[in-house]
């Protein structure tokens, strides 16, 4: 389970597109593509390895003031760990 010190990286055989056709973003691995909302890509774009999870909530944060943060901090925890229980980050790097 990843916490707000955890430094998320996407999975070398992940890659995240922009489908033209489709206009939309799409997470692709392996076994098969996920559609991402713009929220989503935002978030994923962000799993550089580099920032904390902490960090990709606080620039949420600041991107969608309107929303609460305790709110914001819960779902984009929740949706990190859907992607990590996919196999979607490179354990060596994201805990």
């Amino acid at each position: 389970m990843l916490s707000r010190t955890s430094r998320p990286k996407l999975a070398g055989r992940a890659r995240l597109r922009w489908d033209n056709r489709g206009r939309r973003f799409m997470l692709l691995h392996p076994e098969r593509g996920l559609v991402l909302n713009d929220t989503a890509a935002e978030i994923v774009k962000l799993c550089d390895g580099e920032r904390s999870v902490g960090e990709i909530v606080d620039h949420l944060k600041s991107q969608y003031g309107g929303a609460p943060a305790a709110k914001i901090e819960e779902r984009t925890l929740r949706f990190l760990d859907a992607l990590a229980e996919r196999g979607l980050f490179d354990r060596n790097r994201a805990w």
